[in-house]
């Protein structure tokens, strides 16, 4: 709409539960990697719909799956621990005995193809068959059951570990917001205008990014001492 190119969208179950959001933005040809609740219902990529035999009485049935959907989290646990794959998603802040010194952040996950479920999907769909999707589920080796769920619909070829970075980016964005609040003051506007509070977002933003290249760009020693 304006020109920007908007790479990947990511959000938390609030949103990625609601399917109309989802369908939203893929009319809009956006990509995304959303959280999702474990009461989310999918068919497995195989299932496929059937028209019932027609009785010769009324309209001619539409095609159903013969089984009902189920929720990820009972997908999940089907196709087993043995399907999860240990991923590192990126590099802590917290000292380490790895090469780089630092705590690696990784788990297990395991990443399936689906078909969301829902009479919205269903109504969008173009023809009988739902629509695949990538579904991610994060189950550390510690845990009886997954702990945590995604849906995606970036491309069939799309690694699991790049899977596993775009969903985890929304913590990264929350350290974001938590230090644009606390740190350069974001939350202290006091006008009344709409034009005083975008010139202090912006400011405030351009301050975060400014932080943000400093620390990229200087060594840890240099950052340490500032």
């Amino acid at each position: 709409m304006w020109g920007i190119d908007v790479p990947l969208v990511v959000a938390d179950g609030g949103y990625g539960d609601a399917a109309a959001c989802r369908l939203g933005l893929e009319e809009r040809q956006l990509g995304y990697a959303v959280g999702i609740s474990t009461t989310t219902t999918v068919q497995p990529e195989a299932a496929r719909p059937h028209a019932p035999p027609c009785s010769g009485r009324g309209p001619r049935p539409q095609p159903v799956h013969p089984e009902s959907a189920k929720t990820v989290k009972k997908l999940v646990i089907g196709a087993g621990k043995q399907a999860a794959k240990p991923v590192q998603w990126r590099e802590g802040s917290r000292p380490g005995t790895g090469r780089s010194g630092v705590k690696r952040m990784y788990s297990w996950f395991v990443a399936l193809r689906v078909r969301p479920a829902g009479r919205e999907i269903r109504k969008a769909a173009d023809g009988p068959e739902l629509p695949v999707r990538r579904l991610l589920a994060q189950w550390p080796a510690t845990e009886p059951e997954p702990v945590q769920f995604w849906l995606s619909n970036q491309p069939a070829d799309t690694p699991p570990a790049t899977l596993v970075r775009t969903a985890k980016l929304r913590r990264r964005i929350e350290h974001d917001y938590r230090e644009m609040k606390q740190a350069l003051g974001l939350a202290h506007f006091e006008g009344r205008t709409w034009r005083g509070r975008h010139h202090h977002v912006t400011l405030v933003s351009a301050a975060h990014a400014f932080r943000t290249l400093q620390r990229l760009t200087r060594s840890p020693k240099e950052t340490a001492s500032a």
